[in-house]
């Protein structure tokens, strides 16, 4: 009778967390602690503690999980700290430990019913070896340094994460220390197994630019004059939302005449014009992976020939970026544009000797930023330029020629997967490339 009840409860508390767990699409519990795993091989015998992103002090302000906290363990409330101790001969062994933080039933009133340690089934919830109250933390992290006074100089934390600058201190207090010995940066290695994606986390980002594709395609069924660039974006988020994403990977930009020359313009306060070239770069994350797809429209349908031959000029410029990519070679955003195996080069060259200004004087000095970016957890996920592109890496192809003169911007931004047999896919493929692909999306219904 007794270990019936046990089930029963075991059961009711799964199903009031059900809400919680499955608020973003998880990823396999052995993919997260296979980067666990790889993480511990790359501190060299330390122990690292990361914490969780704070809960946002505003309403409208939604949660966001710290992104490494996030690749880490697909643990997606505040409070939490995860630590991982790196194996060390016969001082130390491999361990993981989630530490989660003491429930406040009252502020769950508002939240929504939350996990702790006591929690029953939270280790399999979690997916995390163990789970412990977040109390116990500097006890664990005494108990290994005074157990190995060698791991007082290999902490790893983030180094701008203020609770992991207070457990440093008050771990070299409990440990008799007059001053906290410096600490090594957990995201410098993070950073390198971000780079590459494993089969979980590309199944999301495709996931992510299904939905861009879909809100785009939206978006230039909507563009006309007479129509203000944030009805544009409003549109393309409630799509987004439809599609079971949950923000925009970034603030959307929707700039129409003058606007579009405008790089990162973002306030979407103008109202769309005939004749106008509208400059659309927006897109959604996806259970925290995001997509980055731009496109340039002609509000009243069709391209005038100028805006045509810019265009024109842009996309053969993500061609010849394409046609020049060669795994484990490429790299991306070069800004000198002057290396043979840059990409930024290749399409840097076709726009400066195709077309002219004005003033006839060559269109590469209206290319203003670089050609891409990697792309993951982070619309802008870390890496050290220019990166040399390998299998498993998604990145961005995003030339663009700004002429403010003739109030002409475009861009054209794709998302591209560097598959296992070395070759790109692009992973907006279905989202019209061409300008006539791009006119006859404008007359669809």
């Amino acid at each position: 009778m007794k270990s019936t009840r046990l089930l029963i409860g075991v059961v009711l508390a799964a199903l009031s967390l059900a809400p919680v767990l499955h608020a973003l699409e998880k990823q396999p519990a052995s993919a997260y602690r296979a980067r666990r795993a790889a993480l511990a091989a790359r501190l060299d015998g330390g122990v690292a503690v990361l914490f969780a992103a704070p809960e946002p002090l505003l309403d409208f302000a939604p949660y966001r999980q710290d992104s490494n906290f996030f690749y880490l363990t697909g643990w997606n409330e505040p409070g939490a700290a995860l630590m991982i101790v790196s194996p060390s001969g016969t001082l130390q062994k491999y361990q993981e430990i989630l530490f989660l933080p003491t429930r406040d039933p009252r502020m769950e009133k508002y939240t929504g019913v939350k996990m702790d340690a006591a929690t029953a089934g939270v280790e399999q919830a979690t997916g995390v070896d163990a789970v412990e109250p977040m109390t116990t933390l500097p006890a664990e992290l005494n108990k290994l340094v005074d157990a190995n006074r060698r791991l007082t100089r290999m902490l790893w934390t983030q180094p701008d994460a203020q609770p992991a600058q207070a457990l440093v201190r008050f771990n070299a207090t409990t440990l008799g220390m007059d001053a906290a010995p410096a600490t090594h940066d957990v995201t410098a290695p993070l950073t390198a197994l971000r780079l590459v994606k494993d089969k979980s986390e590309i199944d999301l980002l495709k996931k992510a630019s299904t939905a861009s594709i879909v809100a785009q395609r939206e978006m230039m069924r909507s563009v006309k004059p007479g129509v203000t660039e944030r009805t544009i974006a409003g549109r393309m988020t409630a799509v987004w939302l439809e599609q079971g994403c949950e923000r925009p990977s970034y603030a959307p930009i929707v700039g129409s005449g003058i606007n579009s020359t405008t790089l990162h313009y973002a306030e979407n306060a103008r109202t769309i014009e005939a004749g106008d070239v509208v400059v659309v770069d927006a897109a959604c994350e996806f259970s925290m992976y995001a997509s980055d797809i731009t496109r340039t429209v002609p509000a009243s349908g069709h391209f005038t020939a100028r805006q045509r031959e810019i265009y024109d000029i842009v996309l053969g410029a993500q061609r010849a970026a394409i046609e020049a990519f060669v795994a484990g070679k490429s790299t991306i955003n070069d800004r000198d544009r002057k290396d043979p195996n840059s990409l930024d080069t290749a399409a840097y060259n076709y726009i400066n000797t195709h077309g002219k200004a004005l003033d006839g004087a060559p269109l590469g000095k209206y290319w203003l930023h670089g050609l891409g970016h990697m792309l993951g957890i982070d619309v802008h996920d870390p890496g050290e330029y220019p990166a040399v592109l390998k299998p498993g890496m998604v990145f961005t192809i995003e030339p663009g020629v700004y002429v403010p003169e003739e109030k002409i911007g475009v861009r054209i931004e794709c998302n591209f997967l560097v598959g296992s047999d070395g070759k790109l896919i692009d992973l907006d493929a279905d989202l019209p490339h061409t300008a006539d692909e791009v006119e006859a999306a404008m007359q669809a219904k």
